[in-house]
């Protein structure tokens, strides 16, 4: 559960944005949107090996830049 303490006389625009940061950043929709349809394991395996093939693809390039 996510929640933030307000304090004393705070803009609640400003209350708000820190709610906005914080549930974004803890992947909670991320999360949801992963869990509302189903993903064949095959789909699965491919796109971990894509995912791991631009993570190498990265590293090698901030090798080469270096």
């Amino acid at each position: 559960m996510i929640g933030i303490n307000i304090q004393d006389h705070e803009n609640i625009d400003k209350a708000l944005r820190r709610f906005k940061k914080k549930y974004e950043r803890s992947g909670v929709l991320k999360e949801f949107k992963k869990r509302t349809f189903f993903t064949k394991p095959s789909v699965k395996k491919r796109m971990a090996r894509i995912k791991a093939v631009r993570k190498a693809y990265r590293t090698r390039m901030e090798e080469t830049s270096m």
